[in-house]
């Protein structure tokens, strides 16, 4: 149940609601049946009749606090993770701003060195996408190309660079950014 919205308590809470006023009618009915006279099988199916109505409000009216409960508890959360995506949504603009120039050198950078080893576009695009990390079957589907493609267009890149595969591709060019091993 999505309890996004107090409409979604209104089922549970129109059962309850129902459950008890069955409860209540059963109640006056098995009152006028014993003023009038009625046998004791009649009494006591009525006053079991009472007493599931009264049982099953409870359970329901119970099930709708419970519900309640959580639903404050998930939007609790929600504006929590709302704020926290927010916050992380501002830092990484901000990184971004920060960086821009950085970027675009590296970017420049990472070109060059493309040009440097004869990569043919196709190869290039595949350079970049495995550089952020996308899988042979991602990189496919993104450029609308077989699997086959993609590993023959790696595997070019990877000879003409003279590099043994992904993560020397990616040392290649994070190496040095990271600084010196300690």
């Amino acid at each position: 149940m999505n309890l996004t919205d107090d409409r979604d308590l209104a089922a549970p809470a129109t059962v309850a609601v129902v459950f008890g006023l069955m409860a209540i009618l059963v109640a006056i009915d098995l009152v006028t049946d014993v003023l009038g006279g009625t046998s004791g099988f009649h009494v006591l199916l009525e006053g079991a009749v009472v007493v599931i109505g009264l049982v099953g409000s409870g359970v329901f009216a119970l099930r709708v606090r419970e519900l309640v409960h959580d639903a404050r508890g998930l939007r609790a959360q929600a504006s929590d993770l709302a704020a926290r995506l927010d916050a992380s949504q501002q830092e990484a603009r901000k990184w971004r701003s920060d960086a821009a120039s950085l970027i675009s050198g590296l970017s420049a950078a990472i070109d060059q060195q493309f040009t440097r080893w004869e990569l043919s576009p196709a190869e290039r695009e595949v350079a970049l996408l495995l550089l952020k990390g996308l899988s042979h079957k991602e990189i496919a589907e993104i450029r609308d190309v077989n699997e086959t493609t993609v590993r023959q267009q790696a595997r070019a890149l990877y000879r003409k660079a003279g590099l043994s595969g992904r993560n020397d591709l990616a040392a290649f060019f994070l190496e040095d950014l990271l600084g010196p091993r300690s």
